[in-house]
């Protein structure tokens, strides 16, 4: 049950990541700021593959083609859910973009299967729960915007479904008996190919957007370390258990971006926001424990 501290800790790490890359959403554009994350990331990420390497000496690492292309496929998905995510927070509030994105539950779960993740009945009740309530607290109320933040949010939520379960196959490739090292070198290997793409394509497509990601060293250096930090504790927790109860448990965030939004940015959640968010606890703890 390690995997359920580590998937808490990640997504506390999570909302301070989507706190600093939102203030580089307006002068860097929604790519820009993604790039922030994986970009300013790499060092990070390559200093906790050396700590990993450290305490797993006698790994036995397979790196072969299944790996490389579920990294790709992987890194493509989280690009564009996290470009999805970053306009959805900038229609709606903080906290109810963070909940958009919840709507990867389901998602994660149902991909889940197709690489052989089963889970109990309960467990699929606490799913539903858990996203039944997340939906009531967070679907707009009154939008009449045809591409408003509720589908943008959708489409994070089913990219990010879509990585986990990717990043979940590499480091079961890499060597399942060292779930830290597997996940720290599948967090590297894929920001790098995240990194390269994406400032490749700014740079031909968006100088500007790609100099107003850079310019801002010490923000954006800030969102990398606490972006690599959460996803090598989000990886390490795919790892070890299957990606539906951990993106289950990774709800605690809706809160935790609750308080941020309320203390940073002036946002107010209504009480029965806060009832539908004990309804989606009760559903998270039974999709980790059942």
């Amino acid at each position: 049950m390690l995997w359920i501290p580590v998937t808490a800790a990640a997504a506390c790490l999570q909302v301070a990541r989507n706190a600093l890359q939102r203030g580089l959403l307006g002068p860097a554009g929604p790519w820009g700021a993604t790039l922030v994350r994986f970009l300013f990331g790499l060092p990070f990420s390559a200093l906790f593959v050396i700590l990993a390497l450290w305490l797993s000496p006698r790994a036995n690492l397979t790196f072969g083609p299944g790996f490389w292309v579920s990294c790709a496929l992987g890194g493509a998905a989280q690009i564009a859910g996290t470009a999805a995510l970053l306009v959805s927070m900038r229609r709606s509030s903080f906290a109810l973009g963070t909940v958009f994105q919840q709507s990867g539950i389901p998602f994660a779960a149902l991909i889940g299967l197709a690489i052989g993740d089963h889970l109990s009945a309960a467990r699929w009740l606490g799913l539903a729960l858990a996203t039944g309530a997340l939906a009531a607290l967070g679907w707009p109320r009154g939008e009449r915007v045809r591409f408003s933040a509720a589908p943008l949010g959708l489409i994070a939520g089913a990219g990010f479904a879509l990585a986990s379960n990717a990043y979940r196959h590499c480091a079961l490739s890499l060597d399942p008996d060292h779930p830290f090292l597997s996940a720290q070198i599948t967090l590297l290997s894929v920001q790098a190919l995240q990194s390269a793409a994406l400032a490749g394509w700014l740079a031909a497509r968006d100088p500007g957007a790609l100099v107003a990601a850079v310019r801002p060293w010490r923000t954006s250096l800030g969102a990398g370390f606490f972006g690599a930090a959460a996803s090598g504790l989000w990886f390490t927790a795919f790892a070890m258990a299957p990606v539906g109860p951990v993106r289950a448990v990774g709800a605690v965030e809706t809160p935790v971006a609750a308080l941020v939004g309320r203390r940073l940015f002036a946002e107010r959640l209504r009480p029965w926001q806060w009832l539908a968010g004990a309804a989606a606890g009760a559903g998270v703890a039974l999709a980790a424990l059942g």
